[in-house]
């Protein structure tokens, strides 16, 4: 069952991509659509790419949804 913030996750998606790669340069089209509503494999994999730590993602993240 998705919990609100996977709804609005979902339903931002287009949104968010473009945020996504504004913030990390590194993540193409094609690797941001295999995640499309999958939170958790998102930040998995941001910070498999990227190095950065789990924390600072999901405040990077947090902080873009907030706003």
């Amino acid at each position: 069952m998705d919990t609100p913030e996977m709804q609005q996750f979902k339903g931002s998606w287009q949104q968010l991509k473009g945020r996504l790669k504004e913030i990390w340069g590194v993540l193409s089209d094609d690797e941001l659509d295999r995640f499309e509503g999958k939170w958790d494999q998102l930040v998995g994999y941001i910070q498999e790419k990227t190095g950065e730590a789990r924390e600072i993602i999901q405040q990077k993240l947090a902080a873009f949804r907030n706003s």
